[in-house]
């Protein structure tokens, strides 16, 4: 993307994002199609709502572009959500559960940070709502005077 240089920091929290989702990415397909198939979903359903989901960022987080990984959030959250139903409702898939949520979690605080900090360090910083107001408002006056004065 850029050719500045990450801070240890930013990289860790890049890694820690990585690992949860590469982790989903390895872990759903095989949970799902491999150890324990699901016979009462077809194929195209259990890929649609389980795999495709996490394909959606893959080429922002391939482009290290930060905006991906903050929105790639969202999309996490499917997974953070399915696993605690799971938690509750299905206790003999709880070993793939627990990796779900773990993979979920390290995705989740490592794209929240990496995204965060990798904006700051690229100067992507999203102003304070009242700053922009006032900047807006000074930007007003002053075009107000300008016109007062012809």
């Amino acid at each position: 993307m850029t050719n500045i240089a990450k801070k240890p920091l930013t990289q860790r929290y890049q890694r820690l994002a990585l690992v949860g989702y590469i982790g989903l990415l390895l872990l759903m397909p095989l949970w799902l199609f491999v150890f324990s198939p699901r016979s009462d979903y077809s194929f195209a359903f259990t890929f649609g709502l389980y795999i495709v989901p996490l394909l959606l960022p893959l080429k922002g987080i391939i482009q290290d572009k930060p905006y991906t990984y903050a929105w790639a959030n969202f999309i996490v959250m499917i997974y953070f959500i399915h696993g605690f139903t799971l938690l509750w409702v299905s206790p003999d898939e709880r070993l793939w559960v627990i990796l779900e949520l773990v993979f979920s979690s390290c995705m989740f605080i490592g794209c929240t940070y990496y995204a965060r900090h990798r904006g700051q360090e690229l100067g992507l910083k999203v102003g304070k709502l009242k700053d922009d107001l006032a900047n807006e408002k000074a930007a007003q006056e002053y075009h107000r005077q300008n016109q007062d004065k012809q």
